[in-house]
């Protein structure tokens, strides 16, 4: 007998879309059959109006991380831990999220990234609704010890590290990575079957144009998109693509912003190159108009909004496969600490989004017709698990994957408010947002978390996961 049958939906799997009965047994899918036609189960789930799409991945979310100071007025902020953003994100439809483990930051021995995704596996054990895994993150040069230690972490699954170009803001120093040791972590990855995450943007074009608007009295917050400018990002993304060729490493860029980046990455693409972008769901949606609404400063995420020509250049590239997933930035602080910096120096990034993710891209790009039901699933679940390595164990209605699904309920219309919303946070950039479409069902590993609107999960469900990235995403642009 199964333990699980869903029944009566509209599923989409790899190979096809359509009323389709799924049957799961000890956590994964062992039984794909005609509508009708699957045997007993001790639970039954009647999907009849509803879509079966496989469970949302999450591939880049801040999570019970220290807030920089530089953005709190100098006091000590942390961001909301797991059980909140998981549990968010189950409501969102989202079964697997991508966390940090900083070296040097979260764990005070920066050369051993084993050890420092242990230590924050402890902190996440017990307390997630969902399957969770960590990139290392690498603040500033790494040292010959950490280079050392990047295979061992390949081996154990871990194979995804951050660094970035930039330091973001002038306020930060230490954080941007070198050329040269850039260059050198490019190659261990590229020998030990590892991928780079990158904050990719000139620090020099940053740091200069920081100077001069403060300069000429003209650093308020909502000209940020003067200094995290296309300019500084399509240089960036030039350089990096440009090192990542000479030992052939693949490169997954964090947050694209413009429209010259995006072309970069398509160039990078067409050329051969393992080269992937993210784009962040609020850049689908608002500009840098949007920052002069009177509490704009809560729609910004580092690297800043741009023009309308970029954002529909980013759903362009979501369409035609040359950007690969939407993602979160997820970063939740209180409403205060968002809106409270207001200089281009003090505005605080990050995103209070993780459940809004699926919602969002959802109702503008299916519900719109911008695109079709497998672009959705493709880019908030297929293509994240592929980049991460987990495909197809995450990622895929088929048999023997686990029996992660988000079950969408396309008649629903509702205006999103902050009750709607599971976040430990008292804010949300989409209250008053138009949704189309809702996931009502959220299901792990065949455990029901979300049972139509309701949570019914335990935090003690979760589970750390490890990886491996497939040669066709390492050495080609496989997703």
């Amino acid at each position: 007998m199964l333990d699980l049958a869903i029944r009566n939906g509209h599923a989409v799997t790899p190979e096809t879309e359509g009323p389709i009965d799924i049957g799961v047994r000890d956590g994964r899918i062992v039984e794909l059959a005609a509508a009708g036609t699957l045997g007993p189960a001790r639970t039954d789930i009647d999907a009849t109006g509803l879509l079966v799409l496989p469970g949302g991945v999450e591939a880049h979310a801040h999570i019970l991380e220290p807030a920089h100071r530089g953005w709190t007025k100098g006091e000590e902020v942390w961001l909301q831990g797991p059980e909140g953003a998981s549990r968010a994100a189950a409501f969102g439809g989202t079964t697997t999220v991508a966390s940090f483990a900083f070296l040097g930051v979260h764990d005070l021995n920066s050369d051993d990234p084993v050890e420092a995704v242990a230590r924050r596996r402890e902190l996440f054990e017990g307390k997630s609704y969902v399957d969770f895994t960590f990139h290392p993150g690498i603040v500033g040069n790494p040292s010959a010890k950490l280079l050392e230690n990047v295979g061992r972490a390949v081996e154990a699954g871990i194979p995804t590290f951050k660094a970035f170009t930039t330091c973001v803001t002038t306020a930060q120093e230490g954080v941007k990575m070198d050329d040269g040791p850039l260059l050198e972590l490019m190659a261990v990855l590229s020998a030990s079957g590892g991928m780079l995450l990158v904050h990719a943007e000139s620090d020099e074009l940053v740091t200069h144009m920081e100077a001069k608007l403060k300069h000429d009295h003209h650093d308020e917050w909502y000209n940020l998109h003067l200094v995290h400018s296309s300019l500084s990002e399509e240089l960036a993304f030039h350089k990096v693509c440009r090192l990542a060729r000479e030992h052939g490493t693949a490169v997954y860029f964090v947050h694209v912003t413009g429209e010259s980046g995006a072309q970069v990455i398509a160039a990078a693409r067409a050329g051969g190159q393992p080269i992937y972008g993210e784009v962040l769901h609020n850049y689908l949606c608002f500009t840098a108009e949007d920052y002069k609404q009177p509490d704009g400063g809560k729609i910004q995420t580092y690297p800043a909004l741009k023009e309308d020509r970029d954002r529909d250049a980013l759903w362009n590239g979501l369409i035609d496969g040359s950007l690969t997933t939407v993602a979160t930035d997820e970063y939740t602080t209180d409403y205060a600490t968002k809106v409270g910096g207001k200089t281009i120096e003090t505005a605080c990034g990050g995103h209070a989004g993780i459940e809004t993710r699926g919602i969002i891209t959802y109702t503008e790009g299916v519900a719109t017709g911008r695109m079709s039901l497998r672009q959705f699933v493709d880019v908030f679940s297929t293509r994240p698990a592929k980049v991460l390595g987990l495909y197809p164990r995450k990622g895929a209605i088929a048999i023997g994957s686990d029996a992660d699904f988000a079950i969408w309920d396309p008649s629903v219309e509702r205006t999103i408010t902050i009750d709607d919303l599971h976040h430990d946070g008292d804010y949300s950039i989409w209250e008053g947002w138009d949704a189309r479409g809702w996931p009502l069902t959220t299901i792990v590993r065949g455990e029901v978390v979300v049972d139509r609107g309701q949570l019914a999960g335990s935090p003690e469900h979760g589970e750390w996961l490890t990886r491996r990235l497939t040669a066709e995403v390492l050495q080609g642009p496989g997703a």
